[in-house]
């Protein structure tokens, strides 16, 4: 054997005796935290189309791994609690997010700001309602869909009253290492770009870890984070598996029958595990991932402290003017990662409609006293808002996240925008291609917010790009620009719940009937919204 991979193994042997050494004794008293812990296996109990690659048609054919999602729910006493839910699923639709939190906030009292839902955006898990029209679900394969979605929903709010149930004196601390297998995908091939391999390319390769303890010392939890696609299995796959994400957390359990390993994806958008393409390399990253995590969280950690302060508010990203007519027309016809949005912009043009110029999207902070600072963006981000949000609030005690709370798509940078390629696609459920102001507009609310979390006065004028701030305070019913659109949810059947987008006016009276389209589809119906 290589000697480096001696070293390797030894470092990572090490580092899980260290792990499950602790941080040393300490009583209840200096246990500032209650934590509460819950987890669900939501493996599918029958054949079921996966999520993530186009090209699939037949439904799932075994399981390489099964699929949990897991609850940490946090407080200091006297304050208000939150609820971090992870999941090993490919996205979660702002909509499908909404009703998830609406129940949870029904049967807890938690408030929408203060729920946190992060996917792990495995390209081997089940496709949701939400997404079911993209993949021209039909039949049964659709109706397995619908009944995978509604007792997933359940079975996350089961989950969020498990938690909170189970809160009990913690210790909290946090550092951060390096995965060793993120790689840039966004290879240059002459004047394009396509999804490859970039060695020369910027990853974001750090590895977050939050580590919750008894007031003994002993490991309740581990939540640790990784930037890269969990696509490891290729889309000839057609087995069900949490993929690498799934396989670290398995590897940490399996260290510890008492402690629950929680993952959160990172801005991963441009990068995927490499080398790739089998089951075998994705549970090698998952050991690499373990080892790393087990060695951070059995050093020298950094103690966090509160108090916890939750914030959540949207930020309307730009999206670009529509192309021409003809120009929409050569995009449907190819490459095929823009064909959708231009068909979409084509049907909307024909109804004599305008597409939107703006995507609302929402973005948490979680700020933990002076320690530490949870940024969680949604869609899928490029890795180069990394260093620009770092460059933005300051790197030290940071954890940014993304793919949260909505799966609106992928939003680039202006550097991608001008390279072009696959990240360049745009929205997902909606036509609509980010402008590439997109990159100030997005850092100049994180800046905003983190400010405000940390007890700053929001900045006034202008933030990084030059840009000027939305107002900080959610909105659920405001209009952007021209037109508002909003995800809603629509009850198809008893057991069904989908996504539509609302489209208004600003010159529209509020309580007048707005257009609704169903997502992924071509008619229009009209519903008068109560807002």
């Amino acid at each position: 054997m290589h000697l480096s991979n001696l070293v390797g193994k030894a470092v990572g042997i090490i580092g899980l005796l260290a792990l499950w050494a602790g941080t040393g004794p300490a009583s209840a008293e200096d246990a500032p935290w209650r934590v509460g812990l819950a987890r669900a296996k939501v493996t599918p109990e029958e054949p079921i189309r996966l999520s993530g690659y186009g090209g699939r048609s037949k439904p799932s054919d075994g399981v390489l791994s099964d699929l949990y999602v897991k609850a940490l729910a946090i407080e200091q006493p006297g304050s208000r609690p939150a609820l971090l839910l992870t999941a090993d699923l490919i996205d979660v639709g702002g909509a499908f997010t909404n009703e998830i939190c609406r129940r949870i906030g029904k049967e807890t009292g938690l408030k929408r700001e203060e729920i946190l839902l992060v996917p792990s955006h495995t390209h081997a898990g089940p496709i949701l309602v939400f997404e079911a029209a993209d993949y021209g679900l039909k039949g049964e394969q659709l109706a397995a869909v619908e009944r995978y979605s509604a007792k997933l929903m359940e079975q996350l709010t089961h989950l969020a009253v498990a938690a909170m149930a189970d809160r009990r004196p913690a210790r909290l601390s946090w550092g951060a290492g390096k995965a060793d297998f993120v790689m840039n995908r966004r290879e240059r091939t002459g004047d394009a770009v396509k999804i490859g391999v970039n060695r020369e390319g910027y990853v974001d390769a750090s590895v977050p870890v939050l580590r919750v303890d008894e007031p003994d010392g002993r490991l309740r939890a581990l939540v640790f984070g990784c930037a890269c696609h969990n696509t490891t299995l290729g889309s000839e796959n057609l087995k069900i598996c949490a993929e690498y994400a799934g396989y670290a957390q398995e590897e940490l359990e399996r260290k510890d029958e008492g402690a629950q390993a929680m993952f959160v994806i990172g801005c991963g958008a441009d990068a995927n595990p490499y080398p790739r393409g089998t089951a075998a390399l994705a549970q090698q990253h998952g050991r690499s991932l373990a080892a790393e995590v087990a060695r951070v969280a059995g050093g020298k950690l950094r103690p966090v402290g509160g108090p916890l302060r939750t914030l959540l508010d949207d930020v309307d990203l730009p999206l670009a003017s529509p192309p021409s007519r003809e120009r929409l027309v050569e995009m449907s016809k190819g490459p095929s990662y823009l064909a959708g949005n231009a068909r979409g912009m084509l049907r909307m043009l024909e109804r004599g409609e305008q597409p939107p110029r703006h995507y609302r999207a929402p973005l948490a902070v979680w700020q933990f006293g002076r320690d530490l600072t949870l940024v969680a963006l949604s869609g899928e981000v490029v890795s180069d808002y990394v260093p620009l949000i770092q460059k933005a609030v300051g790197a030290d005690g940071l954890w940014i996240a993304a793919y949260a709370n909505d799966a609106l798509g992928y939003v680039p940078s202006k550097k991608v925008l001008a390279e072009g390629g696959y990240e360049t696609r745009g929205l997902n459920f909606v036509p609509g291609f980010f402008a590439p102001e997109v990159e100030d507009v997005l850092v100049a609310k994180v800046h905003q917010m983190v400010q405000h979390a940390r007890g700053g006065q929001p900045a006034k004028g202008s933030e990084p790009g030059g840009h000027r701030q939305q107002p900080l305070g959610r909105r659920s019913g405001g209009r952007a620009a021209n037109f508002a659109w909003q995800r809603l949810i629509v009850r198809t059947t008893p057991q069904t719940l989908m996504p539509i987008v609302v489209t208004r006016s600003d010159k529209v009276p509020p309580r007048a009937p707005a257009i609704v389209h169903l997502s992924g589809y071509s008619i229009s119906k009209e519903y008068r919204t109560t807002r």
